[in-house]
């Protein structure tokens, strides 16, 4: 008994926010949703970087939510900071493509994103039945991610407190972004994404 309300107390997962938001987007409308999954300065892309709350703000829900759901789950060893990615899909089934968000655990261990990209595909992403989560090592002595000065455009990036998880994006004046994200394997900071998107 002790035990299961241990485990009924334990914060969730951000494969599990991720569920959580998607299931949302169906119920409440998509907007209402990544609103309210919405951290206060969470940036989306349209394509160039916008503050999600304000672009958000009165924009009306779509007849019919995308769904979408984490393929991959990569999470720092404090479990404080990860990033999900997976494929989406219209509702009719006549587009598809993937996304890719940043969550970071909030004070009262719940979730909110604090980024939201993806790209159009020509065809489904392959997803397994239960998205694969992919800790940093708690081995080592991780070092932080280097800076890099992009020449134009707009930058941002971020690492976990531990420094085991790191990400970072990058949007060019014509709209094509990148988006990479790194993973501590007990010895290095290991590239475990790598989105490029090209200018719309």
């Amino acid at each position: 008994m002790i035990f299961l309300l241990l485990a009924a107390a334990e914060p969730q997962t951000a494969a599990q926010a991720e569920r959580a938001f998607a299931s949302a987007a169906q119920a409440e409308g998509q907007w209402s949703a990544f609103r309210r999954f919405a951290a206060e300065d969470a940036v989306m892309f349209a394509p160039q970087p916008v503050k999600t709350q304000e672009f958000l703000k009165d924009r009306k829900d779509p007849p019919a939510a995308l769904m979408w759901w984490a393929a991959d789950s990569y999470v720092s060893c404090d479990g404080a900071l990860a990033v999900n990615s997976g494929p989406w899909i219209r509702p009719k089934g006549d587009a598809f493509g993937y996304f890719s968000t940043v969550w970071q655990r909030q004070a009262d261990g719940g979730w909110k994103w604090t980024m939201d990209g993806g790209d159009g595909l020509a065809k489904p992403r392959p997803a397994g039945d239960a998205p694969r989560i992919r800790r940093g090592s708690c081995k080592g002595s991780p070092a932080t991610v280097a800076a890099v000065r992009y020449r134009d455009g707009e930058t941002a990036e971020g690492q976990s407190e531990d420094r085991t998880l790191a990400w970072r994006w990058h949007v060019a004046p014509d709209g094509a972004r990148s988006f990479d994200v790194w993973l501590w394997d007990g010895r290095r900071m290991k590239p475990v994404m790598a989105d490029r998107i090209a200018a719309q």
